[in-house]
């Protein structure tokens, strides 16, 4: 145990020293990580092997079961007896994976889930006690899977197995070709012959230590061991392969290795991440936590089709994108920052950042310095002429070599720029625009230009004119005089201010850049013109910042946007820009807006792209040109009401037929690319409802909620960087008519339809027949009402001559009495008169005589009787009949009182007194039994 403790010393000891001797890989610039943590994954921490299917899908074997993961989300399929599993082998269609006491395959069914098969059940009384089976191999028609103890030779066209057993632990075992190696501890190498364990190597080395892999070089074979480095074995010898990483393979422990297909060896350490070693052994990357990778202990290691190397961790899963045109230095420590400006002055790349200025040398692998007096924002970095200046929050500082000195101490100087046709220098800084001069090969501050107090971060000087962009207040116009002492004039534009703008001198034109495009100055019109070419490069919802860039090495023009940064160059035959584009989004960049930064690198089409973490090195001549396609991987019927285990999942390979009420579907896609900088993005359609195409989208999955009855196309292509996949994905399914919609219950609709026609119809006919009736019947009261309005005009006729022949008899009735009185009147005068003469009254009284019979006679009561009777001819009926024991002169008396006349005016008609009328009216209320109050000539009228 003590030795133990003392070798595990020594090698800490041996590895901090050789890291001290290496400290320039802390500052290498590695290909891209991706990281996937336990919480994306939705299992446990361990991961032990790796491989990938021919649909470029990659299979895990986790601590709690088979990771499946299809560039878009990850499946977990528990283990099948719920133990760790420790080994997983694509073969075709199958998914052969091992664990505790288990072996099998795994093969998608109908509905593009795996379904397990054991074999191991098989043969599970042949089972050795606490069997985990570690590898999987596949050799023509065999598979071969190993445990500590034994190995197991399946076939799989006789289904038999066969079993070599071990003395000893096995901790491994290789195919080379069609031959087959495997270790025992303490005893050596084994190759399998014609079935049998051959002894090939038993060496001091392949017995103490432990053999990782097994690999080829040339016509030998490497053997990488877990603590001893590499050995080479030649014609049955091993002889230690000596290489320029030995002494760091001495000082880790290798637990995992592979062969590259470029040549190049990956080793997976305990607790050091991962090494790539080049073809002749030297250390190219060393990653490890510092570095970006989430776990230092490296389980399982797999090249995938693409050459990316996947990492099963202690605690994770990581992927590296070997082949990236991207290189990350990524500053984990915190001391460079974020860097604002870069440039390669006399073979030493510098870098400013917001920590201060830092260096190193371009061709060595040494970790970046900080130059001595620069800590704290540097704003930029100009070559001009032979001289490197830097542009500081304290003042401004010219380079040398490794040393700053600072020339002016105006805070804040933002930028230095040459000014054409003079040896003058002018600087930007917060407080204005200062002038620097040379004198006596030493660089100094002159003046400030006065009457001019805005901070100047952006400006460009043409002749005496100077323009600087204040993204807060607009566009200065300065004109200084011949001295560049004093600004005569200042004007300023306030029509275009933006957030993050600027301005750069371009090919002799000056471009303004803000959220609305990139406008060109006119000088016949003293004002900015949007130019449309340019503007291309900020689409709708696309602008990040406005700040333009020009490189120092091919003069392109650069520009940051949120899904790509462009950059154009003057066109060939004509003169149009030629726009182009390096697929790199500013989520994935990580830049700080407004600050970003490009410098070109001395190999062709090689920039370094600033960041808020340190840089990214590409490479615009090494574009994405890979052909992928996209796949539909999942449909399910689901709702927002249903759980997981309750969705309905659908063959995506065949045409799904759904109920009516079943129109809630998820469509899950994607496309089995790896890159961390280049994340595929969907764009789909649902032909039958939606025809336009959605916008780009790093969504995986489309989801249809509330979809009417019809037929549908569900299409889906996808894109990396630039690229098209070569296909479009395409799933058909019907959701059917509702039940009260079905072919049966539209026949019975039509027959209800029918009856009902049938109903109304003959209700209509009814109705009409009815109202046909009733309009007759209204016709016919019509006609009766009129015949009656006629009759009744007639009535009213007849009674008007009726009311005329009685008013007419009535006036006779009153003449013929008029008439009688007055001449019972005239007769009774006369006799008075000659009653009272006194002479011859003896020839008066014949004529007396005469005049009282005519007085008494009753010729005129038969007239007035038959003139009254044509009057009012019920009334003497009537009495007669009420009162039968009247006297003519009663009769007479009441025809008198009928028409009303005065007692006096009767008494004349009856040619007696006025009282003796009195009396005859008194004994015809007598007769006629009228009572003491009641009205005679009332009761005569009311008969």
């Amino acid at each position: 145990m003590a030795l133990y403790y003392i070798i595990v010393r020594w090698r800490s000891v041996a590895l901090l020293l050789f890291s001290l001797m290496s400290v320039g890989v802390f500052s290498q610039e590695l290909p891209p990580i991706q990281n996937f943590y336990p919480k994306d994954y939705h299992s446990e921490n361990q991961n032990w092997a790796i491989s990938q299917s021919d649909d470029k899908a990659i299979y895990i074997a986790n601590n709690k079961g088979l990771l499946n993961f299809n560039g878009a989300t990850w499946v977990l399929y528990p283990s099948p007896n719920e133990t760790i599993m420790r080994s997983v082998k694509v073969v075709g269609e199958r998914i052969y994976t091992g664990c505790y006491m288990e072996f099998g395959y795994w093969e998608k069914d109908d509905f593009g889930m795996l379904q397990y098969t054991s074999l191991s059940q098989k043969f599970s009384a042949d089972l050795a006690l606490d069997e985990e089976f570690w590898k999987i191999l596949d050799i023509d028609d065999f598979m071969i899977f190993q445990s500590r103890n034994r190995i197991y030779i399946y076939s799989l066209t006789n289904d038999t197995i066969k079993i070599i057993d071990s003395e000893t632990e096995i901790p491994g075992i290789f195919n080379l070709g069609q031959n087959i190696y495997f270790q025992e501890i303490n005893v050596g190498i084994f190759k399998i012959v014609e079935g049998e364990a051959l002894l090939v190597y038993d060496d001091d080395v392949v017995r103490n230590d432990e053999v990782v892999n097994i690999l080829e070089k040339g016509d030998d074979l490497l053997v990488l061991t877990r603590h001893q480095g590499f050995y080479k074995a030649s014609e049955n010898v091993l002889q230690k392969w000596n290489i320029p990483s030995e002494n760091l393979l001495s000082t880790v422990s290798v637990y995992s290795g592979l062969q590259l297909r470029d040549g190049n060896y990956a080793l997976g350490t305990i607790s050091h991440g991962l090494l790539i070693l080049g073809p002749d052994g030297s250390l190219a990357y060393w990653i490890d936590e510092i570095k970006g990778l989430q776990n230092n202990t490296v389980l399982s290691l797999f090249e995938d089709m693409d050459q990316n190397a996947w990492l099963g961790l202690d605690n994770g899963i990581s992927f590296v994108n070997l082949k990236s045109p991207f290189k990350v230095f990524h500053d984990n420590s915190g001391i460079v920052g974020s860097v604002y400006a870069a440039i390669i002055k006399d073979d030493i790349l510098y870098l400013g950042s917001n920590q201060g200025l830092f260096y190193k040398k371009v061709k060595e692998d040494k970790d970046f310095k900080l130059i001595r007096g620069t800590q704290g924002q540097v704003w930029s970095l100009n070559s001009i002429g032979e001289t490197l200046f830097v542009g500081h929050h304290s003042g401004t500082f010219i380079i040398d070599g490794e040393r700053a000195i600072k020339i002016a101490d105006i805070p804040g100087t933002w930028k230095i720029g040459a000014i054409p046709g003079t040896e003058l220098l002018m600087q930007g800084n917060y407080s204005g625009l200062h002038i620097l001069e040379r004198d006596n090969g030493y660089w100094q501050l002159k003046n400030k230009i006065a009457r001019f107090d805005h901070s100047a971060r952006y400006f460009e000087v043409f002749g005496n004119d100077i323009f600087v962009n204040h993204e807060y207040k607009g566009i200065f116009k300065v004109t200084v005089d011949s001295t560049y002492t004093t600004a005569q004039t200042v004007s300023v534009d306030t029509t275009m201010i933006g957030a993050n703008s600027g301005i750069v001198r371009y090919k002799d034109d000056l471009l303004y850049s803000y959220h609305n495009g990139i406008f060109k100055y006119d000088w016949n019109s003293d004002s900015f013109a949007k130019d449309s070419v340019l503007s291309v490069v900020y689409e709708e919802d696309n602008y990040v910042s406005g700040k333009l860039l020009v490189d120092n090495k091919d003069e392109y023009l650069w520009a940051h946007t949120e899904e790509k940064i462009y950059y154009i160059s003057s066109g060939n035959l004509a003169n149009i820009p030629t726009v182009r584009s390096i697929p790199l989004s500013e989520s994935m960049l990580n830049s700080i807006a407004g600050y970003e930064s490009i410098t070109g690198l001395p190999e062709d089409g090689a920039y370094l792209i600033g960041n808020s973490s340190g840089y990214i090195v590409t490479n615009i001549e090494d574009t994405y040109e890979k052909e992928f396609v996209v796949h539909i991987a999942d449909v399910r019927q689901a709702g927002k009401n249903l759980t997981k285990a309750e969705e309905r999942i659908l063959m995506p390979d065949q045409e799904g037929e759904l109920a009516n009420d079943e129109n809630y579907l998820e469509i899950s896609f994607n496309t089995p690319e790896y890159n961390k900088f280049l994340n595929p993005k969907y764009q789909y359609q649902l032909q039958g409802l939606y025809p336009q195409w959605s916008d780009w989208s790093e969504q995986s999955k489309a989801i249809f909620e509330n979809l009417p009855q019809g037929d549908y196309v569900f299409n889906v292509r996808a894109k990396v960087g630039d690229l098209i996949s070569t296909n479009v994905a395409s799933y058909s399914f019907k959701i059917s008519r509702p039940w009260y919609w079905s072919n049966v219950m539209l026949a019975i609709y039509f027959f209800i339809a029918l009856l009902l026609s049938l109903i109304i119809h003959n209700s209509y006919k009814l109705y009409y027949q009815k109202r046909q009736k009733e309009l007759m019947a209204s016709n016919r009261r019509q006609l009766e009402l009129v015949r009656m309005q006629n009759e009744r005009s007639i009535i009213n006729l007849k009674n008007k001559q009726l009311k005329e022949d009685f008013r007419n008899k009535s006036n006779e009735l009153a003449a013929a009495t008029m008439s009688i009185l007055k001449k019972n009147q005239l007769l009774v005068q006369v006799k008075e008169q000659l009653m009272a003469s006194d002479k011859n009254i003896d020839a008066t009284k014949p004529l007396i005589t005469i005049i009282d019979r005519n007085l008494k006679q009753n010729d005129d009561w038969e007239l007035f009787k038959e003139a009254f009777n044509n009057a009012d001819r019920e009334f003497l009926k009537k009495l007669e009949s009420v009162h039968p024991n009247l006297t003519p002169n009663d009769i007479r008396l009441c025809a008198y009182l009928r028409l009303n006349l005065s007692s006096k005016e009767i008494a004349e008609l009856f040619s007696i007194s006025a009282r003796s009328v009195e009396i005859k009216r008194y004994r015809l209320r007598k007769k006629m039994n009228l009572v003491r109050d009641e009205n005679l000539v009332n009761y005569i009228l009311k008969l």
